[in-house]
């Protein structure tokens, strides 16, 4: 889907840890030392309990959304939830669904915070020569929100309330994003003086690694792609004159990589062949996100021609997106074609068919390829927000918010698709559903004041619906809840 939702701010460049429960060490069946591990769960809860953490999470989650380069891609999003669980499915006692997305920044980096958010910058995605590489970045942050480490670090800061620590690390995440905006916010905050206390410490980052490594191995991954993303970074790091982002906030040293790599002897050995849905993910990013189109149309042709690539498919999406990009949706076609008749569930060539039929003019193909889809994967986001947008590029608007509507009652929290049901509402023009929608997606930016506005401009359009007035009443209340439950705590 090439319509997709995305903030201007620049990037992060600071890493958020945050921990919930604690998780043992390596597994009984490569030898277990888990009762070496601090027992810190108990501790921390003493702090902030579950709850307070997931209201604090909640909170910096809606400042990210609004202000952050948050990639919502429905294919990226899915990929990278979908290997995320895969990771915490291994880690023990988690008390809430986690939730991991991509920011636009090249640099590698990653961060984690209160209620299990777990954000990757698309460096780090793009850097990885092997998912077992990613996963082993994903595996050390979930271990960092296991852990409880800016719990920890909360019960040793007592006199600040939970507000107050998620004004301060909302405040530094975008003081790292966006620089003059950001540092406005930290001065707010009071939280200058406090950004370095949540750099991580060398017993964090142990903590991390070593059952971090673990995850990542009863995953089904490669545990020795720790340490080669650590070599890496610290490639990099001899290479330029300031560190890589995330060695500022992950301190990397010959220890820790010594460390890491005496650990793998611990492992059997695990062989992987490439994966299909990595190298994908990949390809998008540079080709949709990194490169200018020009650059990753010459990008791309070079690799094909010189068979310089690791997954041929990968290489062939790569070409096809950057065709698409610079106007030449029939050729991108004919190559998406070649993939999609090899593998034609493949949602990633799906999404990609979509775009080229809409810019070839052929949105009815698209809508006839999906309906079939659809039939078999009724709440797919990627499936669902591309035929929303075709049913929207056909003019034919009461499909499109049928579907929508239908689709938000189990995904709440998605912004793409309350933007693309205001859009369908107000091109019927019906106002009241179109203020309703920018409510909710507002409320999504925890833009509170700016979502009752909304709701009231909504109330104006309901005539003598008195049931419609009601509901639109309580909702404004819970907004107003939502707002005072965060003041006053």
């Amino acid at each position: 889907m090439k319509q997709y939702l995305q903030s201007g701010i620049v990037g992060f460049s600071l890493t958020v840890v945050a921990l919930l429960m604690p998780v043992n060490g390596i597994a009984q069946s490569i030898g277990s030392d888990k009762n070496t591990l601090p027992d810190i769960g108990v501790v921390a809860s003493e702090a902030l309990t579950v709850d307070k953490e997931m209201l604090i999470g909640d909170a910096i989650m809606r400042q990210m959304r609004g202000q952050a380069p948050i990639i919502d891609d429905p294919i990226l999003s899915e990929y990278i939830q979908d290997l995320g669980n895969r990771l915490v499915l291994q880690a023990e006692n988690t008390k809430f669904p986690f939730e991991f997305f991509v920011i636009n920044n090249s640099a590698m980096n990653a961060f984690a915070f209160y209620g299990g958010h777990v954000g990757v910058h698309s460096g780090i995605i793009t850097s990885a020569d092997s998912e077992s590489e990613l996963a082993s970045v994903l595996a050390h942050e979930v271990t960092h929100v296991t852990q409880r480490h800016l719990a920890r670090r909360a019960l040793s800061q007592q006199r600040s309330s939970p507000l107050q620590i998620a004004s301060m690390l909302g405040s530094i995440l975008l003081a790292a994003a966006n620089p003059e905006a950001g540092m406005a916010a930290l001065q707010t905050s009071s939280a200058i003086s406090q950004q370095m206390t949540i750099d991580y410490t060398r017993s964090n980052e142990q903590e991390a690694d070593r059952i971090g490594i673990d995850i990542l191995y009863n995953a089904g991954f490669d545990p020795r792609a720790a340490a080669t993303f650590f070599g890496k970074m610290a490639e990099e790091y001899r290479l330029r004159s300031r560190p890589p982002e995330r060695l500022l906030t992950h301190p990397l040293t010959e220890k820790r990589i010594a460390d890491a790599r005496s650990r793998m002897a611990r492992y059997p050995e695990v062989r992987l062949p490439p994966s299909l849905t990595f190298h994908l993910a990949k390809a998008r990013l540079l080709a949709r996100y990194q490169f200018d189109p020009d650059y990753a149309l010459e990008h791309y042709m070079a690799v094909n021609e010189q068979g310089n690539y690791l997954v041929k498919e990968a290489a062939r999406y790569g070409l096809a997106i950057a065709l698409l990009a610079n106007d030449k949706a029939a050729q991108a076609q004919e190559i998406n074609n070649e993939l999609l008749k090899r593998d034609p569930n493949n949602l990633f060539y799906i999404d990609l068919a979509t775009d080229i039929l809409i810019a070839l003019n052929q949105p009815q193909t698209a809508v006839e390829m999906l309906e079939k889809e659809i039939f078999n994967k009724p709440r797919n986001s990627v499936v669902v927000l591309n035929l929303a947008n075709t049913y929207l590029t056909m003019k034919q608007y009461s499909k499109t918010i049928e579907l929508l509507r239908d689709y938000l009652l189990v995904k709440p929290h998605d912004q793409l698709a309350y933007s693309l049901l205001s859009e369908a509402y107000k091109s019927e023009k019906s106002y009241k559903g179109m203020h309703q929608s920018k409510a909710e997606l507002l409320a999504l930016y925890g833009a509170y004041p700016n979502a009752i506005d909304e709701l009231q401009h909504a109330y104006n359009y309901t005539g003598d619906d008195h049931l419609e007035k009601q509901r639109i009443r309580a909702r404004i209340q819970q907004l107003r809840d939502a707002e005072e439950k965060l003041r006053n705590f």
